[in-house]
């Protein structure tokens, strides 16, 4: 009889159904969920044998190989057919579905398919654009919504059952189109539906009983679409900037408007990978030589963080003069309902104000206009009284406050007797995680401002 261990060395008889089906998870019940597939009988596996696409959210992975189930077919079929290495070892006793081969070249997304979502008056029906622009707690201003329009070359899905969804184009550093991701909001600006556009177009075709264009056969042939980081466009235009990396497309949109754009050197380009497994090395090679900081999305168990930051210290070694940075500050301090539903940096970013985050240094207060001079036709909203600013622990003082004095970092606090102080940052005794904090500030001041978005009120020292 052969060897269950030989067998399951050679290339792997069960895979994940390749393309943009999806299927309700047994675990969460969305229908995010792709199955496996028999590549020797193309029959789906019992529905339990899949993985969630919610990897933060829902994180349900089964395979058939970890807990037995192909071991289990593989000796029902040695005991049916007495197949053995000296017989017949590569007999097959299943009828077999014709292979489609990979490409291995990327095939790109047809251009001026993906021009038609850049007509301007489609942006009326984007809900997410309008969300941006007046059902948020902070609206941001047009000029800020339509230049992070411009930048991303964000898109409106106009027609069908994706209509007044937004596409988030995934274009390489050499400006071709991989992919574009649709995804469909409601007016508080919460995920309903997601999709790809290639997909949605193959099944309209489909539906109608009409033939596929010849760019969407080759196009969806591939194995790999989303092959590049969202973003990566920018990368070029800005060759020397740092870049935040986050998981998802949205979260860079919130990023940039939050942040600002990348306008000078030191400014931050904000990209995504698209999701959890897709913090790989091809797609991050696009960054050697910059500063990357990046923003995991939380998750069970900080999973999500741990994964990223030990694939980064091998990617560093790999990309000469690239350098990533973590920030465990989501990790420390959000809530554990936070954490098991995956929550990320934009899910915080929104509930603040956007214009304290664009204050790079401390301005001292102007001078009041005359009134005469004022428009008569502006109004102001009437903004709600920000919190005292949050304090945290660190080197045995409460900081309420880190910011540049004579181009150094200097913390401000009230020590535990009550007495004012403020020292060099790199004066203290700090644990690491603060140190990691604190190399981030340097480089990007308007990072502090993220200190007022948690509740410091915690020991990092314990």
């Amino acid at each position: 009889m052969s060897n269950f261990s030989n067998y399951s060395n050679q290339p792997h008889r069960y895979t994940l159904e390749k393309g943009s089906k999806k299927h309700l998870c047994p675990n969460c019940n969305k229908k995010r969920f792709v199955l496996y597939i028999d590549t020797e009988t193309g029959e789906y596996l019992p529905n339990q044998y899949g993985r969630c696409d919610r990897e933060s959210k829902c994180s349900y992975f089964l395979n058939p190989y970890s807990n037995g189930y192909a071991k289990m077919i593989w000796e029902e079929e040695q005991k049916v057919t007495g197949v053995t290495k000296v017989t017949v070892p590569k007999q097959k006793y299943f009828s077999t579905q014709p292979k489609t081969q990979p490409i291995k070249d990327p095939v790109f997304f047809d251009f001026e398919t993906f021009k038609q979502t850049l007509v301007p008056k489609r942006y009326e029906v984007n809900v997410f654009i309008q969300n941006l622009l007046s059902r948020v707690q902070f609206p941001f201003d047009v000029e800020d919504v339509t230049k992070v329009i411009e930048l991303y070359r964000l898109g409106t899905v106009a027609n069908g059952y994706r209509a007044g969804a937004i596409t988030f184009p995934f274009i390489d550093i050499n400006n071709n189109v991989r992919a574009i991701q649709v995804k469909q909001f409601d007016k508080t600006n919460h995920t309903t539906g997601t999709d790809f556009l290639h997909s949605i177009i193959e099944k309209h075709h489909n539906r109608n009983k009409k033939p596929m264009p010849e760019w969407l056969k080759t196009y969806t042939k591939q194995d790999k679409r989303v092959s590049c980081l969202f973003g990566e466009h920018l990368l070029s235009k800005y060759p020397g900037n740092p870049v935040a990396l986050v998981e998802a497309p949205k979260t860079a949109i919130y990023g940039a408007l939050y942040f600002g754009f990348p306008e000078t050197p030191e400014s931050l380009i904000w990209v995504a990978v698209y999701n959890k497994s897709s913090f790989s090395f091809d797609k991050l090679k696009a960054l050697q030589g910059r500063f990357v900081y990046v923003f995991p999305d939380l998750s069970k168990d900080g999973n999500t963080f741990k994964e990223w930051e030990t694939k980064a210290k091998d990617y560093e070694s790999r990309l000469n003069g690239t350098r990533f940075i973590f920030s465990d500050l989501l990790e420390q301090l959000a809530p554990e309902k936070d954490k098991q539903e995956g929550s990320d940096i934009a899910d915080y970013l929104i509930e603040q104000d956007w214009r304290q985050f664009r204050k790079r240094t401390i301005k001292k207060p102007q001078p009041k206009v005359n009134p005469q001079s004022e428009p008569v036709t502006i109004v102001k909203r009437q903004l709600p009284p920000q919190p005292e600013p949050k304090q945290f622990y660190s080197s045995n003082e409460y900081i309420n406050e880190l910011k540049f004095e004579n181009d150094m970092l200097m913390a401000f606090a009230v020590t535990k007797d009550g007495y004012p102080a403020n020292w060099d940052i790199h004066a203290t005794y700090i644990d690491e995680k603060t140190k990691a904090f604190t190399a981030m500030v340097e480089q990007n001041p308007n990072l502090l401002t993220l200190t007022k978005t948690f509740d410091l009120d915690i020991l990092i020292n314990k």
